[in-house]
């Protein structure tokens, strides 16, 4: 009987086999918080690496390393494996994105690697872009699933927006894994941990059944860990909000956080199970407000670790006038409080610590800065007033004459006041007519420059108000040509008191084309060796060309 029992207990534990789809094309090299995407993807996987269970099969796949503009630029860089992780971390650190993104034949050829049909695999899809090879990974999904004994895909999008993250969801979706949104590294790193290090093993199967086992004791306590989070004291839980990320540590001698974190989990409230010790909850709320409280676990005891972030929900919509309706996409709006500031483009919408909140927007040139006070627990929603109007400038060689189409010339906002030595200070500036310049309201002058011709225009503008300004340079073209010549300057043909020249502009080569102010020049021709230099004159017009050829 005894030996019996030894039989039925005798089970196989076979490992899962999981493959890391990884993102490698051009885009990778976007930057989150000032760092590239690759770099932090590369940071990451060193880091959940480390925990991987042993006996893990795991395996890497990336795509859009290799070239540019190939659907087919796939490769299978680690085969799946227990013991693996060195080889993956060696391949992700050589890695030089710069392809294209083919997502779904990517899945297609780890799936078929893992022998989905055949036995249980997972794939893990971390990607920064969507689908750009002509396929569809929702269709993809839908039939993996149908065809898989046990197939499952999980999406990380890694720097995508909401809207993106619908799009390749249903890979996850369709073949009931899930969907993680990771915005920044510490996103990451736990949308990682639950999919590859967190990752369970297969279950037991029982290879031999002789006799029915004991039922094992019921536990009296279903988890022995409870952890809850609120924005202010007495506020409601914050509940299933993934804005709040939690990392459990064991506790040294000294009550403080020891080593890697032994688990991790984006919820404002969840349970757990852990060994009996000490330990410290280290929560953050959206990466901007940190808080530890330390805890311990006792044998049949339920504890109970909870986080106060006293802090506010604050949505700041940028506008150029009070009566915008729509926040400018345009605003750049840095907010900061205590030790912590970040920059938002468009609407903010952030957590707070109770206390001074400061913001510094800005819309081109014009700027402003605010302070306000929150409290823990309100929700606040206010409009950030940026006021700034919009240059659409153009320029004319003459009056009624044609119209300058060039992205040589140079336009430059300054202020209509001088100072004491005739400057004026610089606001804006832009290459290329039919540019739109962001511009403070009040009164200033737009000047333009092209070639050797400037010309300018006083102007006034209004907070929210798009103006066509337009520059007359009041000028004329002149093109030379001269074989063999080594150099052409032009110069006026009016002699100062002294009978000196103006010098406009000296070009090397034997062909030039300048813009000039309507007047008589000079075209003086430099050759090298014993050849006698030459000259020539013509008159420029306003709105004309002028063509010289010197034989």
């Amino acid at each position: 009987m005894l030996l019996a029992g030894l039989l039925a207990a005798t089970e196989t534990i076979a490992a899962d086999k999981t493959m890391i789809v990884l993102d490698a094309s051009g885009s990778m090299w976007g930057q989150i918080g000032g760092r590239a995407k690759i770099d932090i993807a590369r940071e990451t996987l060193g880091t959940v690496l480390k925990s991987v269970p042993v006996g893990t099969e795991l395996g890497l796949m990336v795509y859009g390393h290799r070239e540019k503009g190939s659907c087919s630029d796939i490769e299978l860089a680690v085969p799946p494996g227990a013991g693996t992780e060195d080889a993956i971390n060696a391949f992700v650190a050589g890695l030089n994105p710069k392809g294209k993104t083919p997502i779904s034949h990517s899945v297609e050829q780890a799936a078929d690697i893992l022998k989905y049909t055949e036995d249980k695999a997972t794939v893990v899809l971390v990607t920064d872009g969507l689908e750009t090879c002509e396929a569809d990974p929702c269709a993809l999904a839908s039939a993996l699933e149908s065809k898989g004994v046990d197939f499952t895909t999980h999406v990380v999008g890694f720097g995508l927006t909401e809207e993106e993250g619908k799009q390749v969801a249903c890979l996850a979706e369709n073949t009931g894994g899930k969907y993680f949104q990771a915005s920044d590294a510490t996103q990451l790193v736990a949308a990682l941990t639950e999919t590859v290090a967190d990752a369970p093993m297969s279950k037991p199967t029982q290879e031999v059944a002789v006799a029915e086992p004991e039922p094992e004791p019921v536990p009296a306590i279903e988890f022995n860990t409870e952890l809850d989070s609120v924005l202010s004291e007495g506020g409601p839980s914050l509940g299933d909000n993934n804005d709040v990320f939690w990392t459990i540590y064991k506790a040294d001698a000294n009550g403080a956080p020891e080593g890697d974190y032994i688990e991790s989990q984006y919820k404002g409230k969840y349970s757990g199970n852990y060994p009996p010790g000490k330990y410290v909850a280290v929560a953050t709320l959206q990466s901007s407000i940190k808080r530890q409280v330390p805890f311990e676990v006792k044998d049949g005891a339920v504890a109970k670790p909870f986080i106060n972030f006293d802090a506010a929900y604050v949505t700041v919509k940028p506008k150029r006038t009070p009566q915008d309706a729509e926040a400018d996409s345009n605003a750049a709006i840095e907010i900061a409080f205590g030790d912590y500031s970040t920059t938002y483009y468009g609407t903010a919408k952030f957590y707070a610590s109770a206390g001074e909140v400061t913001l510094n927007g800005a819309i081109g040139p014009a700027k402003v800065s605010e302070t306000f006070t929150v409290k823990a627990g309100e929700t606040v929603e206010r409009d950030l007033i940026i006021g700034s109007g919009i240059v659409l400038n153009k320029a004319i060689y003459a009056e009624g004459g044609p119209e300058v189409d060039s992205g040589n010339i140079f336009f430059e906002v300054v202020e209509a006041k001088k100072a004491i030595d005739g400057t004026r200070k610089a606001i804006a500036n832009s290459y290329g007519t039919g540019t739109k310049i962001d511009v403070p309201p009040g009164d200033h002058v737009l000047t333009a420059k092209l070639g050797s011709a400037t010309g300018e225009i006083p102007f006034t503008l209004k907070a929210g108000e798009m103006s066509e300004v337009i520059v007359n340079i009041n000028a004329g073209v002149l093109a030379v040509t001269a074989p063999g010549a080594y150099s052409i300057e032009i110069v006026s043909a009016k002699k100062d008191i002294q009978g000196n020249q103006k010098s406009i502009s000296t070009n090397y080569g034997a062909e030039v084309q300048d813009t000039l102010p309507p007047g008589d020049y000079v075209v003086r021709l430099k050759y090298e060796g014993d050849l006698a230099p030459k000259e020539a004159k013509t008159t420029i017009k306003a709105g004309e060309r002028s063509e010289v050829t010197v034989e």
